[in-house]
């Protein structure tokens, strides 16, 4: 398999990342600079995919049930912070490509995570350079995201590969309590248009969603005996009584528990190294396309086509990603099954 290759040196990559902000230029150019941006984030496939396989073999030591996946990020999520944090360079951007494990509980999440600290300190110098590590469960952010990112360098001393060298890799641990929390976010968004995920700094979405997510945040920490996150009721009692309230004031079961009934959903899809997932919220259809692992270069292009096809769509959300099987594939992501299953099982217990 040909793995795709950087063909542009940083300087010219951060100018295509200006270009992806930049209202003035011409279709024509913006174009263009999506050619340099998507050689850049293909790019990052290869060191993901090894970091994955790392990730992997530790996750499954430690949880057989653990579901790992990878994913390079989305036009439109790049986009997004770049123009959040306009004094980012592309370049700089650690998350181009990531890797995720969900594992079942959160005493697994610290196992994992010592994992990787225990194999840091024995070898600082490894293979790979750790860049980064924030702890977002005992550390919470106040909009209730809760989360482990270790971000890593990758380094090869193989010719072929030394030119990927220093490309970003970020890896998130987080529990399946967790992982609905944050699925739950990202149906919101999608569905209503807020901008829950990633709107806190810019204080955008509706008050009352961002207050609900954030309580709901805390009842997860307290079934966790994590840190609450900050800002909320400390005693339980009132935390149930506000979240309570929120619950019926929003709507949020009859809501979510709507979506993924009413959603049309491609089945019978064999396993593959990749799948392309196209959701499109006004049809209410979810698209599966496989590829191949010799089909990976081609998936890219899908990818990018997608993408471009969708510019202008904000109801159009497409996604490349790697899973270890179809099964496992709404498991991963059910934010693009709009199954938030999960998390009406973690609200219920937390208001009953």
């Amino acid at each position: 398999m040909a793995w795709t290759k950087p063909l542009y040196d940083r300087q010219r990559v951060n100018k295509a990342g200006h270009a992806l902000v930049d209202n003035q230029i011409t279709d024509d150019e913006k174009y263009r600079e999506f050619a340099v941006v998507n050689n850049w984030r293909s790019a990052h496939g290869y060191p993901l995919q090894c970091i994955k396989m790392v990730l992997k073999g530790r996750a499954q030591k430690i949880d057989s049930k653990s579901i790992i996946a990878q994913r390079l990020k989305r036009f439109p999520s790049i986009q997004a912070k770049l123009k959040r944090e306009r004094s980012m360079r592309l370049t700089q951007m650690q998350d181009i490509g990531g890797c995720r494990a969900v594992v079942s509980n959160i005493k697994q999440v610290d196992q994992l995570v010592k994992l990787y600290q225990k194999a840091t300190s024995k070898n600082p110098r490894g293979r790979h350079i750790q860049a980064g590590f924030k702890n977002y469960i005992d550390s919470p952010k106040v909009d209730g995201y809760r989360c482990v990112h270790i971000i890593y360098k990758y380094r090869s001393g193989a010719s072929k590969h030394r030119v990927y060298n220093d490309l970003k890799i970020e890896i998130q641990v987080r529990s399946k309590l967790q992982h609905a929390w944050a699925t739950a976010v990202e149906i919101v968004d999608a569905f209503t248009g807020q901008a829950l995920k990633s709107g806190l700094k810019l204080n955008l979405g509706d008050p009352d969603w961002r207050r609900f997510f954030a309580l709901m945040g805390s009842a997860i920490a307290i079934r966790e005996k994590r840190p609450l996150v900050p800002g909320t009721p400390a005693n339980p009692a009132d935390l149930k009584r506000e979240l309570k309230h929120l619950t019926r004031k929003l709507r949020v079961v009859s809501l979510l528990s709507g979506l993924s009934v009413g959603l049309k959903a491609a089945s019978g899809i064999p396993n593959a190294s990749a799948y392309l997932l196209i959701l499109n919220l006004e049809a209410m259809e979810i698209s599966v396309t496989p590829f191949t692992k010799e089909k990976m270069p081609f998936a890219n292009e899908e990818y990018l086509k997608a993408e471009k096809e969708a510019q202008d769509k904000p109801q159009v959300l497409s996604v490349l990603v790697a899973v270890e099987s179809i099964k496992a594939l709404r498991t991963a992501y059910p934010n693009y099954y709009l199954d938030a299953s999960a998390f009406i099982d973690a609200l219920n217990k937390a208001i009953e």
